[in-house]
Protein backbone atom coordinates (compact mmCIF):
# COMPACT_ATOMS: atom_id res chain seq x y z
CA UNK A 1 0.00 0.00 0.00
CA UNK A 2 1.49 3.30 -0.94
CA UNK A 3 -1.01 5.03 0.14
CA UNK A 4 -4.67 5.95 2.47
CA UNK A 5 -7.54 7.74 1.59
CA UNK A 6 -8.98 10.13 4.60
CA UNK A 7 -12.38 10.71 4.14
CA UNK A 8 -13.35 13.71 5.89
CA UNK A 9 -16.80 14.51 7.81
CA UNK A 10 -15.97 17.94 8.09
CA UNK A 11 -14.23 18.92 4.16
CA UNK A 12 -11.51 21.74 4.11
CA UNK A 13 -11.27 24.63 1.60
CA UNK A 14 -7.93 24.29 -0.33
CA UNK A 15 -7.05 27.04 -2.80
CA UNK A 16 -10.91 27.76 -3.07
CA UNK A 17 -12.10 24.26 -3.45
CA UNK A 18 -14.04 21.85 -0.99
CA UNK A 19 -11.60 18.58 -0.34
CA UNK A 20 -13.37 15.82 1.15
CA UNK A 21 -10.65 13.39 0.82
CA UNK A 22 -6.69 13.82 1.33
CA UNK A 23 -4.36 10.98 0.31
CA UNK A 24 -1.68 10.33 3.08
CA UNK A 25 1.30 8.51 1.30
CA UNK A 26 3.41 5.96 2.69
CA UNK A 27 6.32 7.95 4.90
CA UNK A 28 10.03 7.42 4.20
CA UNK A 29 12.79 7.87 6.88
CA UNK A 30 13.83 11.56 4.75
CA UNK A 31 10.04 12.40 6.14
CA UNK A 32 10.51 12.10 9.87
CA UNK A 33 14.16 13.84 9.27
CA UNK A 34 13.17 16.56 7.75
CA UNK A 35 10.64 17.65 10.65
CA UNK A 36 13.06 17.58 13.51
CA UNK A 37 14.86 19.88 12.01
CA UNK A 38 14.47 23.26 13.85
CA UNK A 39 12.82 23.85 17.72
CA UNK A 40 9.05 22.70 17.27
CA UNK A 41 6.85 20.94 19.31
CA UNK A 42 5.97 17.39 18.67
CA UNK A 43 2.47 18.81 17.40
CA UNK A 44 4.11 21.31 14.97
CA UNK A 45 6.15 17.99 13.76
CA UNK A 46 3.28 15.92 13.47
CA UNK A 47 1.59 18.39 11.39
CA UNK A 48 4.26 19.55 9.30
CA UNK A 49 5.11 15.33 8.64
CA UNK A 50 1.25 14.83 7.75
CA UNK A 51 1.07 18.28 5.77
CA UNK A 52 4.43 17.05 3.66
CA UNK A 53 2.29 13.20 3.26
CA UNK A 54 -0.29 14.62 2.41
CA UNK A 55 0.80 17.35 -0.10
CA UNK A 56 -0.78 20.35 1.51
CA UNK A 57 0.34 22.98 3.69
CA UNK A 58 0.49 22.99 7.62
CA UNK A 59 -1.70 26.06 7.10
CA UNK A 60 -4.72 24.39 5.46
CA UNK A 61 -3.98 21.13 8.25
CA UNK A 62 -4.77 23.62 10.70
CA UNK A 63 -8.59 23.79 9.33
CA UNK A 64 -9.38 19.71 9.98
CA UNK A 65 -11.92 19.16 12.23
CA UNK A 66 -9.88 17.06 15.53
CA UNK A 67 -12.39 13.78 14.83
CA UNK A 68 -10.49 14.06 11.00
CA UNK A 69 -6.85 14.57 12.77
CA UNK A 70 -7.69 11.59 14.33
CA UNK A 71 -8.37 9.53 10.99
CA UNK A 72 -5.07 11.15 9.57
CA UNK A 73 -3.40 10.05 12.98
CA UNK A 74 -4.65 6.22 12.33
CA UNK A 75 -3.23 6.06 8.71
CA UNK A 76 0.24 7.41 9.85
CA UNK A 77 0.05 4.68 12.44
CA UNK A 78 -1.71 2.05 10.32
CA UNK A 79 1.62 2.62 7.65
CA UNK A 80 4.08 1.73 10.96
CA UNK A 81 2.03 -1.27 12.25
Amino acid sequence: MSSIEVELQHPISIDGAQVKILRLRRPKVRDMLGVEQGARSDAEKEIQLFANLCEVTPEQLLDLDMADYAKLQKAYQDFLS
